[in-house]
């Protein structure tokens, strides 16, 4: 009897330890699974402080549409056409009085540059008044002749003699009226009280003063160019095109183009024009584009890569920078509420003029922030965060 109560007992006791063992199992792998939960969430998301955000310059931006496979690759320059540059020169040599413009400035058509004083101005426009109060006298007296005429007195010789002085009065007259508006005085305001011995350098086109060729109390030359002006609202684009490439473009296609100062920062434009004949010395004809939109930090002459959009295909693109890599995997980083990130994995495709085809492998909202500077960061503090785990 003695020895079945201890065998009872015993089966007790293991029961027990049973029970206990599975509660233990059970909560430990409950904190398992709070832990690896924990792990994850924070495998996937990061929160900054503004402090962060300042310091890094983090930015935001949207998910594109962008041709980046369907483009042709081709190398350009920046030009103005030739009316929409301009230099100014005099026709007759003065004395530098004033300037009035300097060298970024932007004027007007007609707008005064400069004054010169010239003195031989003055001569020309006594021989003006001269030859104006000749003609008063020649026209009444050509009016006397004719009714003299009329009545038989005077002989025929006589009104033609006055009429042909009257006829080279008269040319005289616009020719020296014509080379005043050359030198920039108006013919109707002079009187011989009101003379002058200043020639009005005038822009003969709206735009930027390039460069100025003068200096105060300078004797400037006839015929020396004084002031460069260029008007930059006009630049387009050349674009080479070679042999091979030329059936592909046609007029009113969209170009992508970058400078080489900033190859981050593309500009759009469309082509107007193809040359019908090759350049010197290469297969190649040029492609003219006009630029769309602003065009403040682009100058004649700058260099730059374009891709001729060849078809209508877009994809889904970012930035270069907002595409990060950790090994084999390739990830971005969506604005979920303020200074909380979420680290989307994504596959990458084609890259071209600083952007990256995208193709998010869960859904991202529409009109997401994704950020595109400072990603590099954020992969970072994920990084180090599971390494502390």
């Amino acid at each position: 009897m003695k020895n079945i109560f201890l065998i009872m007992l015993s089966l007790f006791f293991a029961m027990i330890s049973c029970k206990n063992k599975a509660t233990e199992t059970k909560t430990e792998s409950a904190k398992k699974d709070t832990t690896v939960t924990k792990e994850e969430h924070h495998e996937t998301e990061v929160e900054l402080t503004d402090d962060q955000i300042k310091a890094i310059d983090l930015q935001t931006g949207s998910i594109e549409q962008r041709n980046l496979k369907s483009t042709l690759k081709v190398n350009g320059k920046l030009t103005l056409p030739p009316q929409n540059q301009a230099q100014v020169s005099i026709l007759t040599g003065g004395i530098v009085k004033s300037i009035n413009v300097t060298e970024g400035s932007f004027v007007n058509k007609g707008q005064t540059l400069a004054t010169i004083v010239n003195n031989e101005v003055i001569q020309l426009q006594q021989d003006y008044l001269e030859n104006k109060s000749q003609l008063i006298y020649l026209q009444a007296e050509f009016k006397r002749q004719k009714d003299l005429q009329e009545d038989k007195i005077n002989a025929t010789k006589t009104l033609q003699q006055v009429q042909n002085e009257l006829s080279m009065a008269q040319a005289k007259q616009k020719g020296l009226q014509t080379k005043l508006q050359l030198q920039g005085i108006n013919a109707a305001n002079i009187s011989t009280s009101n003379f002058t011995n200043r020639i009005a350098v005038r822009a003969p086109i709206s735009g930027f003063v390039h460069h100025i060729n003068l200096t105060m109390g300078k004797f400037a030359d006839a015929n020396t160019i004084l002031f460069d002006i260029v008007d930059n609202r006009f630049l387009h684009l050349d674009l080479t095109l070679f042999e091979k490439d030329i059936s592909k473009v046609k007029v009113d296609d969209k170009v992508v183009f970058t400078d080489a100062n900033d190859a981050s920062h593309t500009h759009p434009a469309t082509i107007f024009a193809l040359n019908k004949s090759f350049e010197d010395n290469q297969q190649a004809i040029l492609a003219h584009a006009k630029i769309e939109g602003v065009t403040e930090t682009l100058l004649p002459g700058m260099y730059v890569e374009a891709r001729v959009q060849i078809d209508d295909y877009k994809t889904n693109a970012l930035p270069d920078d907002a595409v990060v890599s950790n090994g084999d995997d390739h990830y971005i980083y969506v604005e979920i509420k303020k200074n909380h990130y979420k680290q989307i994995a994504v596959k990458t495709g084609v890259s071209d003029m600083g952007f990256t085809e995208i193709k998010p492998l869960e859904e991202i909202p529409p009109n997401a922030k994704v950020v595109t500077k400072g990603a590099y960061y954020l992969l970072s503090q994920l990084t180090k965060g599971s390494g502390e785990e």
